[in-house]
């Protein structure tokens, strides 16, 4: 794995519903990606951090405020996937533990990710008998 670089995109957010608003602890998302980047260094990937503010995502529900978050990995074929897409269904909206599974599945089972558009109709290979 040494050489391997993950980074995370946040897009701006925009909540539109007034019966419906998630705190976003900026700073302790930052803190928690940096004792992630620490851990995922022990392991010779690199973890990055970067906001795309030219790009900004409705957010109704807490689905949404997950694909205002991006991971990429190019060592992957990850071009920019959105944090819903690598995890799933949240059970708990817990945005940093979230994001510390989504990016933890790209560093160490990113064959696990269905893959998007034209390359789903290729087995990638996750055991699941397709």
């Amino acid at each position: 794995m040494k050489g391997k670089e993950i980074t995370v995109v946040f897009y701006e957010r925009r909540f539109h519903r007034e019966d419906w608003r998630f705190n976003v602890d900026d700073r302790a998302l930052e803190n928690s990606l940096a004792d992630l980047a620490l851990e995922l260094a022990r392991f010779g990937i690199e973890l990055k951090i970067g906001r795309k503010e030219t790009v900004s995502l409705d957010v109704r529900g807490y689905g949404d405020l997950l694909n205002t978050i991006r991971i990429r990995s190019p060592r992957d074929g990850i071009s920019n996937i959105c944090l819903g897409h690598i995890i799933g269904p949240s059970p708990l909206r817990d945005l940093i533990e979230d994001l510390r599974r989504g990016v933890n599945r790209v560093a160490f089972a990113p064959e696990t990710i269905e893959p998007e558009g034209d390359a789903k109709v290729v087995c990638h290979n996750c055991g699941c008998g397709c």
